[in-house]
């Protein structure tokens, strides 16, 4: 096998025999972390010859501040790298935590989105997967359905989304969407912050105003999440 195969076939050996289940338990959800990755691909690393890196750069793009976390597989052999890369936002309205624990968390996520990228992990119900996008159509059709329906039968008093028009409720779910595409969150973390902030199992039982909310604390509430243990 020449030189510019060998790295190439070992990251394919350790795709093929990684196991890195999602075995933590919290906040309503399973997920894995970056160190459970690692540990799961240190045996792997060894047994093909290479050694797995992780770095970090922080990044200003606007007002905000990103962490860039990038994954690289060395050959210890002939020095051939390959890598991938995962961004996390640093949150800005989290006032309990330090500004180290606030890059710290955005870094732990970063590195969890490269290594899952470099050893092909799934990351099953990603925002942008044709599921979650099918189930926010859903909960939008049958929430503006439902406030038809109220309005028809001479209700006046507001529907049970908060007295919400048919548009308000598109456009609160249609920045909920965007709000996730932004953060790269997952349907399982917006269903976990629902339960623990509104008492409720999915965004489609929220009420516009709690949707409005939601959109608002996202980014915060998902980092409070990480902090927790993520």
């Amino acid at each position: 096998m020449s030189e510019a195969k060998t790295i190439y076939a070992a990251l394919l050996a350790i795709q093929q025999g990684i196991k890195a289940p999602k075995d933590k338990d919290g906040y309503g959800y399973k997920y894995r972390t970056a160190d459970g990755i690692m540990q799961a691909a240190k045996p792997l690393l060894q047994e093909n010859g290479v050694i797995c890196i992780l770095s970090d750069q922080a990044i200003s793009i606007g007002n905000r501040y990103y962490v860039e976390s990038t994954a690289r597989l060395i050959d210890i052999a002939t020095g051939d790298v390959i890598e991938a890369k995962g961004t996390a936002v640093e949150p800005d309205k989290l006032a309990s935590m330090a500004p180290p624990q606030i890059t710290g968390t955005a870094s732990t996520y970063a590195r969890k989105r490269a290594l899952e990228g470099l050893f092909l992990l799934d990351n099953e119900k990603d925002v942008d997967s044709r599921e979650v996008q099918d189930e926010i159509a859903r909960q939008t059709s049958q929430n503006a359905a439902g406030a038809r329906s109220t309005r028809n039968a001479g209700n006046h008093k507001g529907t049970a989304h908060g007295g919400g028009s048919d548009e308000i409720l598109r456009k609160a779910m249609h920045g909920l969407s965007e709000e996730m595409k932004r953060l790269g969150a997952t349907g399982e973390e917006v269903s976990a912050i629902c339960g623990l902030k509104f008492g409720k199992t999915s965004c489609r039982d929220l009420s516009t105003c709690e949707l409005s909310s939601l959109v608002a604390n996202l980014e915060s509430w998902i980092a409070e999440q990480m902090g927790g243990g993520r």
